[in-house]
């Protein structure tokens, strides 16, 4: 069983000219949010050098994350980590189009119209009275291990995080339903759509919807191997059967067992299977004096892709709709 994450290491040229690109773009878009510099992500990583592309192949291993090494971050020209995402400005925005270069060279960036304004990139940075909402902005508590966006039907298959900042080296946790042993009864259980996952407390609007929440499976077994869609934190599991409960416990306990601490190094991408691996965030104390932990992150479609059951595309998302950055 691996103890640590794969990484992936870019070497120094590759390193140059992603970064020569991104700055490229930024000078001529002047914003990393201009719906002029989405359009032009697709055509410009078509003209990337065939080993950059290669080295930003999306995941491939039963562990479904590796980190990306390389890249360096310049902790004075980045300045003080924001206390909310709001007030981030264009601090590190070249970050920002560096994570859609690497995004779109792995599939389709995506944005939600109830999260963080549309934006393609999202700032996760510790903010004061969220300390122990299981969201990103959180700090004090664990972050419960978990599908990103499971809620939604439309959930990125890839996630990626950047970091920025981590002067705690506070780690985040990563474990791969591929490495885990379950028997088949529990297999069997976890398929059926026993329970429904709600909206987490990033999406208010979605909370307030009004449909009925449909449950879903919490496993599935497709052409490229066993997915899961897991989010405890927002699984009303006490409503479900005895024996699916401790399925479901079973599954929690073996996602802990395989579970890798990843400590991120500024420059560091993380990058996330969403259909293989569920993540969280070990507990940590906020200073908001401007250095703490800071992480862009990227969410990813992968066109074709055939991970999930073909019974989503009838769920209806509680209301949110996912905005590609182009035209896939």
């Amino acid at each position: 069983m691996p103890t640590a994450a794969p990484v992936r290491r870019l070497d120094a040229g590759h390193v140059t000219e992603l970064t020569a690109v991104a700055a490229e773009l930024l000078d001529l878009h002047a914003s990393a949010t201009s719906p002029a510099l989405l359009a032009d992500l697709a055509p410009v990583c078509r003209r990337l050098s065939p080993g950059l592309r290669e080295a930003l192949r999306p995941v491939e291993t039963a562990d479904g994350l590796f980190v990306l090494r390389g890249l360096s971050v310049d902790d004075a020209e980045l300045g003080p980590t924001p206390g909310h995402w709001s007030t981030v400005g264009r601090a590190g925005a070249r970050w920002d189009v560096v994570l859609l270069l690497v995004s779109t060279l792995m599939g389709t960036p995506i944005a939600w119209d109830g999260q963080q304004d549309g934006r393609f990139v999202h700032n996760i940075v510790p903010s004061p009275g969220q300390e122990t909402v299981q969201i990103g902005a959180s700090s004090s508590v664990l972050l419960t291990p978990h599908t990103e966006d499971a809620f939604h039907p439309g959930r990125a298959h890839l996630l990626l995080l950047c970091c920025m900042r981590n002067p705690g080296r506070v780690a985040t946790t990563a474990a791969s339903i591929r490495r885990t042993r379950l028997s088949d009864d529990d297999l069997a259980e976890l398929a059926l759509p026993v329970a429904p996952i709600l909206p987490d407390d990033a999406y208010a609007d979605a909370q307030r919807f009004g449909g009925r929440p449909a449950p879903v499976p919490t496993l599935h077994a497709g052409e490229e191997g066993l997915s899961l869609r897991f989010d405890p934190a927002y699984t009303p599991v006490e409503e479900a059967g005895e024996s699916w409960r401790a399925a479901y416990g079973r599954l929690e306990d073996e996602l802990a067992r395989v579970s890798v601490a990843v400590s991120l190094e500024p420059g560091d991408v993380l990058v996330v299977d969403n259909d293989m691996v569920v993540h969280g965030r070990v507990p940590f104390t906020a200073r908001y004096d401007g250095t703490d932990r800071w992480l862009k992150r990227a969410s990813v479609r992968v066109p074709g892709r055939r991970t999930r059951p073909a019974s989503e595309a009838a769920e209806h998302g509680y209301g949110q709709a996912a905005i590609e950055a182009f035209a896939s």
